[in-house]
């Protein structure tokens, strides 16, 4: 398969697995000029980078800890400097830290609050003032079902990507006008190392409570991307893909 190129720039955070490497993919084949971002996992990064290049697509692989805002910084003055604006805004960086409240420490809750929301708000700021420039933007924040439906063992995740789907709501009434949208995608359990390393018995259990009766699949999250990416009436929301887990 061979891209047709968009004269879009487009940065996944966390766009070297999983999901991430999805969308990336996704995007990549779509025509779209993909800056891979990632933190540790640069051999995946590059191979991403490389797929999309193989089938015709433009892609580059970028290093940044986007929890911090130095590093934040430095990714958008490489970015300016080498490629131009970034047009589409996919916040994808996320860790876990499950642990019960009880039991969690204040470090695994900053880690996680740093990583799956402030770097939004790090990578946010840096790329709005040009999508406000040039009239157009589309920022996509990934979610979870769990900042809707909150899990056993995950207030500090829950938490976080409940505050996506706040932040998504008001910027998206700031910036509406401006031909910029803003929504967010709450996946489901989606198959990726992470989900397929639990023990085959508590995979098991999560199954059968999703009426579909599956794991949901790194492209469909993918997909869901590139949908609102072109949806210009549709900002504000957010896209549940979790396999009728939470209605």
């Amino acid at each position: 398969m061979t891209s047709e190129k968009t004269n879009r720039n487009v940065l996944v955070t966390g766009g070297s697995r999983g999901i991430g490497a999805a969308i990336s993919l996704e995007l990549g084949l779509a025509g779209y000029f993909v800056i891979v971002n990632y933190n540790h996992s640069i051999s995946e990064a590059e191979n991403i980078v490389k797929q999309i290049i193989d089938n015709g697509g433009q892609a580059v692989a970028l290093q940044a800890n986007i929890s911090k805002a130095d590093e934040t910084e430095r990714l958008f003055n490489e970015i300016n400097a080498s490629i131009g604006t970034v047009d589409v805004l996919i916040n994808n960086a996320g860790i876990t830290r499950d642990k019960s409240f009880k039991k969690m420490n204040l470090e695994e809750w900053e880690a996680v609050i740093d990583t799956n929301l402030s770097s939004v708000f790090n990578t946010t700021k840096l790329a709005l003032p040009a999508m406000l420039d040039q009239k157009y933007g589309r920022i996509i924040n990934i979610s979870s079902v769990i900042g809707q439906s909150g899990g056993f063992g995950q207030t500090n995740y829950a938490a976080a990507k409940a505050g996506l789907i706040g932040f998504s709501k008001s910027l998206a009434l700031e910036t509406a006008k401006s031909g910029i949208t803003v929504n967010t995608i709450c996946p489901g359990f989606i198959g990726t190392d992470m989900v397929n390393a639990m023990p085959e018995e508590v995979l098991n259990s999560i199954i059968s409570k999703i009426p579909v009766n599956r794991l949901g699949l790194p492209s469909d999250i993918a997909k869901g991307v590139k949908f609102l990416i072109e949806s210009s009436y549709m900002t504000g929301q957010s896209l549940n893909i979790n396999g009728g887990l939470y209605m």
